[in-house]
């Protein structure tokens, strides 16, 4: 299983990236893989072929209107089952015996 997370925007668009973020974001949203939005960028659960797929369709529709994209990609993979975009945060909060803000 495959924890992705990424950020993706024009680098010759402006200031504001939300309308960006929001195109991204519908893609990311209707795949169905389990995500996580961050102010820093998004965070996709789910095997190899299916995270790369959803950061390519994302790609192709950001290079439709923008000739210079920045993106950045990190990458855990475990093998094993899903969840673990819960069970991590889970685990060190259940080690320091309380919630933070996440």
């Amino acid at each position: 299983m495959v924890l992705l997370e990424f950020s993706m925007a024009p680098s010759t668009r402006g200031e504001s990236m939300s309308p960006y973020v929001a195109r991204i974001l519908d893609i990311i949203d209707r795949s169905g893989l389990p995500y996580q939005l961050t102010p820093m960028g998004t965070i996709i659960e789910g095997e190899w072929a299916e995270v790369m797929a959803v950061v390519t369709s994302c790609f192709e529709a950001m290079r439709a209107d923008c000739p210079r994209i920045g993106t950045h990609i990190k990458i855990d993979y475990r093998a094993g089952p899903g969840g673990r975009m819960t069970s991590k945060v889970d685990s060190v909060q259940n080690k320091l015996g309380r919630k933070l803000s996440t």
